[in-house]
């Protein structure tokens, strides 16, 4: 039976979110307001809205289901994600602040183009397909996410479920643009914390410690090491940098590295970073222990039920008012990263392709009821997509994460860190990779290493290749690459 609780806790919440985006409506008057806000986040809201946007509702829903089938193994996932976070934002974030400041650049796809200057926009059009494909498939994930938490709480068809969430996240975001995503994903961001930390808590008490549950996962087979499986065979180092190689998507996510292009200063990113990878390393951590502790307390969740089992602990382990706001946070989960991804795929189509091929003379005005519409027609499509209850949260996010990864993550980095690199050495890298993370993944040898490692290496040797044959020469853009470092120092 449906608890009033938890429907009224659930009803304020989306009130709340519904009002952030009003507030911001009549806030946000121009395309790079509602783009990038402006450049003006703190460093809190920049490092807790990047990391709500990353940690979907796979991180209290995929990774514990992954977890729960797989044991400790999993946990390998949550390494790699660490580590890749913290890479992205020691390296990567105040290079990019500086460089799409210097180039006067909004999103991922005109950054790639002013900084190699490529006369054929290509680079730009090209980026801004790959965003718009795996955005689509990553934002279904989080629908398919949405309709299973509604399904379990509120005991609703399951496409009326995804429909519901879809409806309120498209609401905000068309609303108030990117300061309304980012403040959302801020409160979304503390409230899932806090979440991650008393449910995992409570669990561990009502298992009788850490011991029992160790003692119930070699009963039943479940690997309780990260070296080995549960029946005690050594892991190969092939599977164990497949699982870690989640860590190389970072670089390459357009949604987080647009949190580093808003952030208001470079002065506020070490603050930030601090800020970001205290909450990473706590929520990572807080996600594999509840899949332990649905070990001993939940027999045979498979099929997509195993992503559930932070839904049943909630239940289990809470009173109807607490179980509210806890059941809220994976809700937060979810709509933070959605609400990026639609407003980043929005920017794509309105920036990339209406501004730079249909409508160059365009009105801010215009641009920003384009971008709104933009974000109805992407909503549309992936909800299309989510309405497959069959599809997993974590396979949908695997293939979205990996695609960026492969596409985009060395010609980011080679972007910030070569002088060597043209636009076609870019161009040619991001498509090389995406063509093979593509063919790996259809051709099933995800099983054997998770798609993104061969699309990584492969577009990280082709640029490499490239460049050392063809260099970078034109001076203009060597001279711009200096005033990037000259800037990052000042």
């Amino acid at each position: 039976m449906i608890q009033i609780e938890t429907i009224l806790t659930f009803f304020v919440y989306l009130l709340f979110l519904l009002a952030v985006g009003w507030f911001f409506y009549n806030r946000t008057t121009n395309i790079e307001g509602y783009i990038l806000g402006g450049r003006g986040l703190g460093s809190w809201v920049t490092a807790l809205s990047a990391q709500a946007s990353d940690m979907s509702g796979w991180l209290l829903m995929g990774l514990p289901g992954a977890v729960y089938l797989g044991g400790m193994n999993e946990a390998w996932i949550a390494i790699g994600l660490f580590v890749g976070t913290a890479l992205n934002w020691i390296f990567v974030s105040s290079r990019l602040r500086v460089y799409t400041q210097l180039t006067e650049t909004l999103t991922l796809s005109s950054f790639f183009e002013n900084r190699f200057q490529d006369p054929t926009s290509l680079l730009r059009v090209g980026s801004s397909v790959i965003i718009l494909i795996f955005f689509t498939i990553y934002s279904s994930s989080g629908l398919v996410a949405a309709g299973k938490l509604f399904e379990s709480v509120f005991s609703v068809d399951y496409t009326v479920a995804v429909i519901t969430g879809a409806v309120v996240i498209v609401a905000y975001t068309f609303l108030g643009g990117f300061m309304a995503v980012c403040w959302t994903d801020f409160f979304q961001g503390a409230l899932m914390l806090f979440a991650i930390v008393v449910v995992p808590t409570m669990g561990i008490a009502h298992n009788g410690g850490i011991s029992a549950i160790e003692a119930d996962m070699m009963a039943k087979n479940i690997a309780t090491g990260l070296f080995t499986d549960g029946s005690g065979k050594a892991l190969s180092i092939l599977a164990i940098i497949s699982t870690m190689a989640w860590g190389l998507g970072y670089f390459g996510q357009p949604h987080i590295l647009a949190r580093f292009m808003g952030i208001r200063s470079v002065r506020e990113l070490p603050k930030a970073t601090a800020i970001a990878l205290v909450w990473v390393l706590i929520s990572l951590a807080g996600a594999v222990m509840v899949g332990m502790i649905a070990i001993p307390m939940y027999e045979g969740l498979t099929g997509g039920e195993q992503e559930k089992v932070f839904i049943y602990m909630i239940a289990k382990l809470f009173n109807p008012w607490v179980g509210g706001v806890l059941l809220a946070a994976i809700l937060s989960a979810i709509m933070s990263t959605i609400d990026s991804q639609l407003l980043v795929s929005s920017s794509a189509l309105t920036e990339d392709f209406y501004k730079k091929i249909l409508r160059r003379e365009a009105s801010d005005k215009e641009l920003m009821l384009v971008g709104r519409l933009c974000v109805l027609i992407i909503s549309a499509i992936a909800l299309s997509m989510a309405l497959n209850p069959s599809n997993t949260i974590l396979g949908l996010v695997a293939y979205a994460w990996g695609g960026f990864g492969a596409a985009f993550g060395p010609v980011v980095l080679f972007a910030l860190f070569s002088r060597r690199t043209t636009w076609k050495s870019a161009l040619a890298g991001m498509i090389v990779g995406t063509l093979v993370l593509v063919f790996w993944k259809e051709a099933g040898l995800g099983a054997k290493m998770y798609e993104i490692v061969p699309g990584f290496v492969a577009n990280f040797m082709t640029m490499f290749l490239i460049d050392t044959f063809l260099p970078q020469k034109d001076t203009a853009i060597l001279a711009q690459y200096e005033d990037m470092k000259r800037d990052l120092k000042a």
